[in-house]
């Protein structure tokens, strides 16, 4: 059966999100937001802010369990870093290096580290020497910095340094975020490498998700906009292996579940943000969700230029009443 993960998305799928989504189901594990390693010791706290599924079991309330990313160019910082980390027994540790994030990469970090395979296998090397065995060590990678001139030596270097997989997010550094993703690349690392290769990038519907499966051969995917913009697109996906349909995406029939999602999120990052903070946080993820969901654009151009949490609140009942 092919797996499917939830992708770490900086400033998004934070761990509240993460634990709404994968309670919408369908989802095999998730990995969170990354941890910058620097030159300072990152005490446990740390850790635990980012991704306080730590502190149960390393897995989100509905049960998925979760690896944890970190970020970093320095082998011998990594190692360190990735050690301390593993006395907290994630389920996996992850590295990214597919970041493409201006700040990240004028350090050094992230995607930029794509132009030099050997530091690739050196952190990757410095981290698995680290880490107990039983803690899976992977890595996540675009195709390269500007072009796809070292895609494969990059991931050849990667796997020579003991990462067990590659979640390959199917586009450059310098193409960001823009469509397409280039999924045939994605193949092309599959057959070059020995260790399962895990799709990303561009997957918004069960029929991208079909065509992707199809140009990489990878059985197993990782979702990120898509799977914020859709919440149950997972499910879905999951659901069709057992009866081979995937069935239309039915925003009216979804509604009534994604707006109960939506008050609890509200009040959920009422709790925890700044409250004149806290209308920007829904906006972000309604912005994503008005690609599917006509009731979600409606309810944004509502209260987008709203920052009066009374009016917001009031504006998400009313749409939950609605359904």
């Amino acid at each position: 059966m092919s797996k499917i993960f939830l992708a770490p998305m900086e400033g998004l799928a934070d761990a509240l999100l993460r634990d709404l989504l994968t309670r919408a189901g369908g989802y095999d594990g998730a990995v969170c937001e990354f941890i910058r390693v620097s030159g300072t010791t990152l005490p446990a706290r740390t850790f635990r802010r980012v991704c306080p599924e730590l502190d149960d079991g390393g897995r989100t309330p509905s049960g998925s369990p979760v690896a944890v990313q970190l970020l970093g160019s320095c082998p011998e910082r990594m190692g360190e870093t990735a050690a301390r980390l593993a006395r907290l027994s994630p389920h996996g540790i992850d590295l990214n290096f597919g970041c493409p994030a201006p700040t990240v990469n004028r350090h050094g970090g992230g995607a930029m580290l794509l132009d030099d395979p050997d530091l690739l296998l050196r952190i990757v090397a410095a981290v698995r020497r680290a880490v107990p065995e039983a803690i899976p060590v992977t890595a996540k990678m675009r195709l390269g910095v500007r072009d796809t001139a070292r895609t494969l030596d990059c991931a050849a270097a990667l796997q020579a340094g003991g990462a067990a997989a590659l979640v390959v997010h199917a586009r450059t550094k310098v193409e960001g975020y823009r469509p397409p993703a280039h999924w045939e690349w994605i193949g092309r690392v599959r057959e070059a490498v020995a260790v399962p290769v895990i799709a990303n990038g561009e997957i918004w519907s069960p029929d991208d998700y079909a065509r992707c499966r199809a140009v990489s051969g990878c059985a197993d995917v990782m979702l990120g906009r898509g799977a914020v913009a859709d919440p149950f697109l997972a499910r879905r996906l999951r659901r069709a292996e057992g009866d081979g349909c995937y069935g239309p995406h039915d925003p009216a029939a979804d509604w009534p579940e994604l707006s109960v999602l939506l008050l609890e999120f509200w009040q959920r990052v009422k709790a925890r943000l700044l409250l004149q903070h806290a209308p920007g946080r829904l906006k972000l993820w309604l912005n994503l969700l008005r690609r599917g969901y006509p009731q979600a654009n409606l309810l944004y151009h509502r209260i987008r230029a709203c920052s009066d949490v009374g009016a917001v609140a009031a504006a998400l009942e009313a749409a939950a009443a609605a359904r």
